[in-house]
């Protein structure tokens, strides 16, 4: 059975996963690439090294991000979230994000990838690398499911 996931359903599933996928527009290109993030109910936090999709979200701040659990192929649940990226400029700011995002990730880091680049020793940073810390304030939210028996619970 398919159906909508509840306002309440999205929140769990936001809350839940860990990677999504992050569309952005610009120059006529749309972009769509996986991040690690953290949901606190108003925004998605996030950081990257800078890239295109920091370039593109710099021309274009509205963003989409997709996040989904999938269990099978008929169990299955999906959000997609709508809102505008926000750079965080002040060092309060990305203090704050970092904290989150250091929060969320600490008990499962297995990569160092996920870890923040102020968080490895000086010698394993690149050498150019600079962390763009960002948040989209989320604006829209929608979600769908699939189960086998029809009954989801949060």
């Amino acid at each position: 059975m398919l159906g909508e996931l509840n306002q309440e359903q999205i929140e769990h599933l936001l809350r839940s996963a860990y990677i999504g996928r992050l569309g952005c527009y610009a120059d006529r290109k749309v972009y769509v690439v996986p991040i690690t993030y953290v949901y606190d109910g108003k925004y998605i936090y996030a950081h990257s090294k800078e890239g295109m999709k920091i370039q593109m979200m710099r021309k274009n701040p509205r963003v989409c991000l997709q996040v989904d659990i999938t269990d099978n192929m008929a169990n299955w649940r999906s959000a997609v979230v709508w809102g505008k990226y926000e750079e965080l400029k002040t060092e309060e700011l990305q203090h704050e994000a970092m904290k989150k995002i250091t929060d969320r990730f600490q008990p499962l880091l297995t990569s160092s990838t996920l870890m923040p680049a102020h968080a490895h020793p000086p010698e394993v940073v690149e050498k150019d690398f600079r962390a763009v810390a960002f948040r989209i304030k989320v604006t829209e939210k929608t979600g769908r499911y699939e189960k086998p028996n029809g009954l989801f619970p949060v």
